[in-house]
């Protein structure tokens, strides 16, 4: 009798929730293509017109003043969805999805060094939020439903849907993973990826041409670099979280922007360092090919952190991608490893480490290079998110049950940023 009634209401949780979870994810992959389409073009009139940097300090005013004029309250960005899953209070307002989107097409158009998954994640996590509120789903209800946005809007941006699904469940808290949401997160993320491709927006593509067999040497040196991985994950955070604070030191939240633009545009002038700025993509996929400088990953991370911590709008993630995929290149022949398999373990494990999210990252890598790489990408990812300690680009991350040995009381409610 109770193997029955499992079952029944089984079949009517998969009634309500595959529906549901195809709506989100056409959302979410909706708002993904959208915004990819729009970075394309922000990117190729940007690279065609390399003066339009000196426009940042006024783009920079500009996204500033948006926000503080009409975006007080969503100004957290991606952290007020995990705020709002751990401690449901108010509906995200729709505001949140426009706001952002003009935000990061500025400071593209102009020449920030930024991402794109944030931005993603907040406009699909928003647009999922209003199913909730339409469908009156209860405080747990409303969980699964912005984590099921938070999980396409990863897959569609980056066209990885089981490490979209993954990573909405384990982005929340560390080693904490909310289980009984996997599968709309699943449908969710499947569904966003499928219309991405159906509307034929491209995804940029990584080759790894040899992953060779694991040895004890090839152990050794993962597990090296994986150290490097998750301090450079941890350095991320840190200083990123330490510029917003000194910026934070000017009253006026528009001229925040305003003065990191003004800098930015000046030291990139100066040093020539247009390969640095936005998404990088090119330098991704030379990272693969070729020996590149060493000074790559150093300056795209100082770069980049002091765009996000001036206020500019976009993300971490791809700029991490970058970091890793750089440094992992610059890693290879100390560590006598091909520069391909470095160049895409660093572009996994340096995420991984700075969001805690070691299983995602794995997920990914095996969607982006192939499953031979697992091993690899499993250790070098899981070691990366040890040694990042309690760091993270996402400060409302809960602790859960901690790292390496488990906490005596284990605190899902506590804030990692209220750790230190």
């Amino acid at each position: 009798m109770l193997e029955r009634h499992f079952y029944r209401q089984t079949f009517l949780d998969l009634a309500v929730w595959l529906p549901l979870a195809c709506v989100i994810g056409l959302l979410g992959g909706g708002a993904s293509a959208v915004l990819l389409l729009a970075l394309d073009w922000a990117t190729m009139t940007r690279v065609a017109n390399p003066a339009l940097i000196w426009f940042l300090p006024v783009a920079g005013f500009a996204v500033g003043w948006l926000y503080h004029q009409f975006g007080r309250g969503v100004e957290s960005g991606s952290n007020l969805l995990i705020d709002e899953i751990h401690n449901p209070k108010a509906v995200i307002p729709l505001k949140m999805a426009p706001l952002v989107l003009i935000g990061t097409v500025l400071s593209h158009l102009f020449g920030a060094s930024v991402g794109r998954e944030g931005t993603a994640v907040q406009m699909s996590g928003t647009f999922a939020d209003q199913i909730a509120l339409l469908t009156k789903r209860g405080p747990e209800g409303r969980r699964v439903i912005l984590m099921a946005g938070m999980s396409a809007g990863f897959a569609g941006v980056f066209g990885t849907p089981l490490a979209g699904a993954v990573f909405g469940l384990e982005v929340l808290a560390l080693g904490k993973m909310r289980n009984n949401a996997l599968f709309p997160c699943l449908i969710a993320s499947l569904v966003s990826d499928c219309l991405v491709r159906f509307l034929g927006v491209q995804h940029t593509h990584y080759f790894i041409s040899v992953i060779p067999e694991i040895t004890l040497k090839g152990i050794v040196a993962v597990l090296f670099a994986g150290i490097i991985f998750g301090l450079s994950g941890k350095f991320f955070a840190e200083i990123t979280h330490w510029i917003a604070h000194q910026f934070k030191r000017i009253s006026y939240p528009p001229f925040r922007p305003l003065l990191g633009g003004l800098v930015i545009a000046i030291v990139v002038y100066w040093m020539g360092a247009y390969r640095y700025i936005g998404l990088g993509i090119p330098s991704i996929v030379e990272s693969f090919q070729q020996p590149l400088s060493f000074w790559d990953a150093p300056l795209k991370m100082l770069l980049t952190t002091f765009s996000l911590g001036a206020g500019f709008k976009g993300g971490e993630v791809t700029p991490l991608f970058y970091i890793g995929a750089t440094l992992g290149n610059a890693l290879a022949p100390i560590l006598d490893m091909p520069y391909p398999l470095l160049a895409g373990l660093g572009f996994v494990a340096v995420f991984a480490g700075a969001a805690n999210t070691p299983l995602a990252c794995t997920f990914m890598a095996i969607e982006l290079f192939g499953a031979a790489i697992a091993p690899y990408a499993l250790l070098a990812c899981v070691v990366a998110y040890l040694f990042s300690g309690h760091s993270s680009i996402y400060v409302a991350q809960r602790l859960g049950s901690g790292k390496g040995r488990p906490l005596a009381n284990e605190k899902a409610t506590i804030r990692i940023s209220d750790m230190k």
